[in-house]
């Protein structure tokens, strides 16, 4: 008689999105249990007038794909994530990108809230729900979250957490926050 297989983990997979060096590697790296796999290259003279590197003209490299985490929640529950690339040249990978995701994560920048515009876009207009990670480098804010929500134009029931995405803790609470956001909308669903 053959011993019964252990079932396989229930996978979800969660899409992290924003725009060009706001942090979706990072946060990725933050919070996967395994070594990231990440496809950045080093930017190169190609890009110039082509990459808006205002307000990160430190930056170096860049997502030219996908950036895929892994977080194992116990033998039945598996997270996937999968950051998507930021410049618009890269925006059409997103739809493939996005088949089968649970929800999102939108990381924005209060230097550059404009560069999150079309990642909250995608999400809204596909029904797809997400939170906004607003990633604060070097501990740095200008902006109140009253500021930052309009400035976004957030619907009042899209959670919002400010923070700094090296930290795995913060990476712990945005991915809580969408859990909690996802099971709200559930059971708002089911007592319709």
């Amino acid at each position: 008689m053959a011993t019964p297989q252990p079932a396989a983990p229930a996978a979800v997979k969660i899409l992290v999105a924003g725009g060009f060096g706001v942090g979706k590697t990072t946060l990725v790296g933050a919070v996967s249990e395994v070594a990231p796999l990440r496809t950045e290259e080093y930017l190169t003279r190609a890009g110039i007038g082509v990459d808006d590197l205002d307000g990160i003209d430190q930056k170096e490299t860049t997502t030219v794909a996908l950036d895929f985490g892994r977080i194992t929640i116990g033998r039945e529950l598996v997270v996937y994530l999968f950051g998507t690339p930021g410049q618009e040249r890269f925006w059409f990978m997103w739809n493939d990108l996005v088949n089968g995701a649970l929800g999102g994560v939108v990381i924005a920048d209060t230097r550059r809230l404009e560069t999150s515009f079309a990642s909250i876009d995608f999400f809204e207009s596909r029904r797809i729900p997400f939170v906004v990670a607003i990633n604060c480098f070097h501990g740095i804010n200008t902006r109140t979250p009253q500021e930052i929500r309009a400035a976004l134009d957030l619907d009042p029931q899209v959670p919002m957490l400010i923070g700094d995405v090296r930290e795995r803790a913060f990476g712990r609470d945005v991915l809580l926050a969408l859990v909690d956001h996802l099971l709200a909308l559930s059971s708002s669903a089911l007592a319709v």
